[in-house]
């Protein structure tokens, strides 16, 4: 999924929670789904992120050679605006795009 196009919101919002439990029957199983599904997404975000910076890393142990790379800083800036996974799981699937399935079913 193409996170860069999300609608999830930047801030926190206050959420319905008889609406995250109307989908499960129990709002510890909803909280559980969100946490898992924010998990993942954390992890992909997280290696799009050292791919694209791993362009720019430096391999000398020298201190005194630091410098700036501006497109580099662009990237990281790019990155800390996104919104939170935490904000994108919960949207994910208050628009029912996750799938879940009990295990004891």
């Amino acid at each position: 999924m193409d996170y860069k196009k999300t609608k999830a919101p930047t801030t926190t919002t206050t959420r319905d929670l008889d609406k995250l439990e109307a989908k499960t029957g129990n709002i510890y199983e909803a909280v559980m789904i969100c946490a898992k599904r924010a998990n993942q997404i954390g992890i992909e975000i997280k290696e799009e992120l050292n791919r694209k910076l791993e362009e720019f890393a430096n391999y000398t142990d020298n201190l005194e050679e630091v410098f700036e790379n501006r497109e580099q800083i662009e990237i990281s800036k790019y990155y800390e605006r996104m919104p939170k996974h935490t904000l994108i799981a919960l949207e994910e699937f208050e628009n029912d795009q996750i799938y879940f399935r009990r295990a004891a079913e």
